[in-house]
């Protein structure tokens, strides 16, 4: 059985954004990216965690580590969602969408809540 990945910490998820961005990348690249940036050291132990987390994986290119992303950018959103919903809202996918809604800093566009409301249409429809 795959292990589920675990939960990403901030400067786990900016190191994710990264990889998934440029699709692999060793860890100098990745230090080169990051904003704020702690030593290379960190670096490495944040991608040793990811790794041993389930998120990413590597290949040994000459002297070099690269990693790459083992979860697809939108499944990995899927998974962080879920979490965040189950974590936040006790499960309540309205609650979290409510306050989406109601806690948008930009006034949501109507091409948006178009969006939106054919989601909710769709899953009516099928019964979600």
């Amino acid at each position: 059985m795959t292990k589920k990945p675990d939960p990403l910490t901030r400067r786990e998820r900016e190191i994710m954004d990264i990889l998934h961005r440029r699709g692999r990348a060793t860890a100098h690249d990745v230090l080169a990216e990051l904003a704020d940036p702690p030593s290379y050291s960190a670096v490495r132990t944040f991608l040793r965690l990811l790794e041993e987390g389930g998120h990413v994986r590597h290949e040994l290119e000459g002297k070099s580590y690269v990693y790459t992303p083992t979860v697809a950018r939108r499944d990995a959103q899927r998974s962080a969602i879920n979490h965040l919903v189950e974590t936040f809202f006790d499960g309540s996918v309205e609650e979290a969408v409510a306050t989406l809604v109601e806690s948008s800093k930009t006034k949501l566009s109507q091409g948006e809540l178009d969006r939106i409301a054919a989601l909710v249409a769709k899953a009516k429809k099928e019964g979600k």
